[in-house]
């Protein structure tokens, strides 16, 4: 479901319409902002799962950044309001926010303006744990991923093991989680995988390495050939 929203993002040259989404999962219905141009050249996914965020314009840095970048980008909740305020626990049931996950990316492939876009995901938190499961069986839509820190370990070894999605970590070294997330990342397959750290004093810098992964293997449209 597509509902317009009257506000603009400014950011590029070529304004973005935002658009609140709702979309269809199994047991309950996923919420969130669309932001988009007919000239981008591709989508960065956004799923969160830490808790659940009223669907507003997204002027995060990190969308700022990947907008700037020639990208869409969809800011999506993987939990629903009542999930968020109910139940603590909800963020870390990594089966079902990869279900969830994989159901928006069908959801996205049938939408004729979003379909023909190369697609990359972005996460923190728990949610990089379903962004690494979800890698292996939508590879042929997911065209890179960026886990900002977050628990990838919660995929599981054998997904991490699979992934072949070109995969970046953005991770502080001065977090003690990052230990977390050298041992999940230490069982990717190294032809996949890209290790960066960033200070997170400075989240311009993460935003940054983010935009840059996506751009490399989402390639901006070159100049118009002659012949």
């Amino acid at each position: 479901m597509l509902t317009p929203d009257d506000e603009h993002c400014e950011s590029r040259p070529v304004k973005l319409r935002n658009t609140l989404i709702s979309i269809p999962t199994a047991g309950a219905w996923l919420d969130g902002v669309l932001a988009h141009a007919p000239d981008v050249s591709g989508l960065a996914l956004l799923p969160a799962s830490d808790t659940y965020h009223a669907p507003r314009v997204d002027g995060s840095r990190l969308s700022l950044a990947l907008q700037e970048a020639g990208f869409a980008t969809m800011t999506l909740n993987l939990l629903t309001r009542h999930e968020a305020a109910r139940d603590a626990d909800a963020g870390f049931n990594v089966s079902r926010l990869t279900e969830r996950l994989v159901a928006a990316i069908d959801w996205i492939g049938h939408q004729p303006a979003l379909a023909s876009l190369p697609l990359g995901l972005v996460a923190s938190g728990t949610a990089c744990g379903a962004i690494v499961r979800a890698g292996p069986g939508a590879a042929d839509r997911i065209v890179a991923l960026v886990c900002m820190g977050g628990r990838a370990d919660l995929a599981g070894a054998a997904p991490l093991r699979a992934l072949t999605v070109p995969t970046r970590f953005i991770v502080d070294p001065a977090d003690p989680q990052t230990a977390i997330s050298a041992r999940a990342f230490a069982l990717i397959p190294k032809s996949s995988a890209n290790w960066c750290e960033l200070s997170a004093e400075d989240p311009r810098a993460g935003a940054a390495a983010a935009a840059q992964w996506l751009k490399r293997w989402i390639p901006l449209p070159g100049p118009a050939r002659s012949d």
